[in-house]
């Protein structure tokens, strides 16, 4: 193990117990979150907050673990997707401001964890399954993946609120 390897998981403890955290309050407050999703303009709020709880906890499970990295690291990028262009985009950049500053930085390093690999304390590397692709191909699937369905999400499933 080399220091790219304490890296490699450090960025992916990170990351992942940051989706846990995030998708275990959503679980744990599905009322309060189904009715935020209302307010900032999501049809079937219940069905989003149930799915971003989810999803969340399930993308930061896997990216933990180094358990199928690229499409973790997607899940990552579609959820913070989903909360830019939702809420974040439209106040700035500092997230003081409800700004995309926190969203985008988790978004970028789920990108460099999917180029990067999941190193060697991985369950990918146990399994062999941590090189079929080179690293900017892990980056592309995790980020177009991620972007694709985030794009998907908003356009099925949100409109600007009137108040906005």
């Amino acid at each position: 193990m080399d220091g790219a390897d304490v890296a490699r998981c450090a960025l992916r403890a990170v990351v992942g117990g940051t989706m846990i955290a995030h998708g275990v309050r959503h679980a744990r407050t599905l009322d309060g979150t189904a009715g935020w999703f209302e307010s900032v303009g999501f049809r079937r709020p219940r069905v989003q907050a149930v799915a971003s709880a989810v999803v969340e906890v399930g993308a930061g499970v896997a990216l933990v673990a180094g358990v199928a990295t690229p499409l973790a690291a997607s899940a990552v990028v579609g959820a913070m997707g989903v909360a830019a262009g939702s809420v974040h985009s439209a106040n700035g950049f500092f997230v003081v401001n409800e700004g995309y500053e926190f969203v985008l930085n988790l978004g970028v390093a789920s990108v460099a964890l999917a180029a990067l690999g999941p190193g060697r304390l991985s369950v990918d590397r146990v399994l062999g399954v941590d090189a079929p692709l080179d690293g900017p191909r892990r980056a592309a699937l995790a980020a177009g993946l991620g972007v694709g369905a985030a794009a998907a999400q908003l356009a099925l499933f949100w409109r600007r609120p009137e108040s906005a």
